[in-house]
């Protein structure tokens, strides 16, 4: 399932900057008026003022647009406007330009990790590298990280668990490629094993269950053929050597040992 779509909120399409706008450089010396809704990015240059304006942005309303002694100044949520009591002839020095700036970062990051977790469930640092490639600094991504794991949405070892029983019930596999799929998604060691032994998986129901279409599909080959074929396929989903040739046994017995076991007709 694709999952690569820019999030919801603002926060942008792949190759833009967080927020979805384009930022002070790319305008190329145009400002925006007050008449016009502005660009969300963070400013290149962070500076005070007076507040002259605050305006719903036409693109997202749930976001505003400040402007400060006439220009644009820098993109917030309402509920941060609300929540800080900005308003029309407030004075804001430099530093708490920054720190809005800084909060509400921080809301986008974790705006945009919710909408990737509504695709489907993440482990930690998957999320964690998705929300830097979009272009999150470090500090917004950990306290956007932080938030998500307090409210229960980022949980590894539950990730972990479900990775597991979506396996096993769509695409069953050995649990040494378990493990590795894990560990592809930043899981730790230990809770990998953890997982695995709470799942007690029984490999060669696994094995058989796995490549019970595969063997059909190779009914017509040669007897050699055919156990090669399906060896390669069990080994490459996870299973070891003695589950292999078990399954391998039990599956391909039907089409080629019983033909042999018949007696001829007289």
């Amino acid at each position: 399932m694709s999952d690569e779509r820019g999030g919801r909120g603002g926060f942008g399409r792949s190759g833009q900057r967080p927020g979805g706008g384009r930022g002070r450089s790319s305008w190329q010396g145009r400002r925006p008026s007050e008449n016009s809704d502005a660009d969300e990015a963070a400013p290149t240059v962070i500076r005070g003022g007076t507040i002259t304006k605050i305006t719903a942005q036409v693109r997202d309303p749930k976001r505003s647009s400040v402007f400060l002694d006439g220009e644009f100044a820098f993109g917030i949520s309402t509920d941060r406007v609300l929540e800080r009591g900005l308003a029309p002839k407030d004075v804001l020095t430099e530093a708490r330009v920054a720190e809005l700036i800084a909060l509400d970062t921080v809301d986008r990051a974790i705006a945009a990790g919710m909408d990737l977790l509504s695709y489907r469930p993440r482990a930690t640092k998957e999320l964690r590298d998705r929300l830097a490639r979009k272009g999150f600094a470090e500090p917004a991504v950990d306290a956007a990280i932080e938030r998500l794991t307090g409210w229960g949405y980022l949980n590894d070892g539950d990730f972990a668990r479900r990775w597991v029983e979506n396996r096993a019930e769509h695409r069953p596999r050995g649990t040494r490629l378990l493990a590795q799929e894990l560990r592809h998604k930043g899981i730790d060691r230990e809770l990998i094993g953890e997982t695995l032994e709470e799942a007690d998986i029984d490999e060669l129901a696994a094995a058989l269950q796995a490549g019970e279409r595969k063997a059909q599909s190779y009914a017509k080959l040669e007897p050699a053929v055919a156990r090669r074929r399906l060896s390669g396929f069990l080994a490459r989903r996870g299973f070891n050597g003695a589950v292999v040739r078990q399954a391998t046994d039990q599956l391909l017995s039907d089409d080629f040992e019983d033909d042999e076991d018949e007696p001829l007709d007289e």
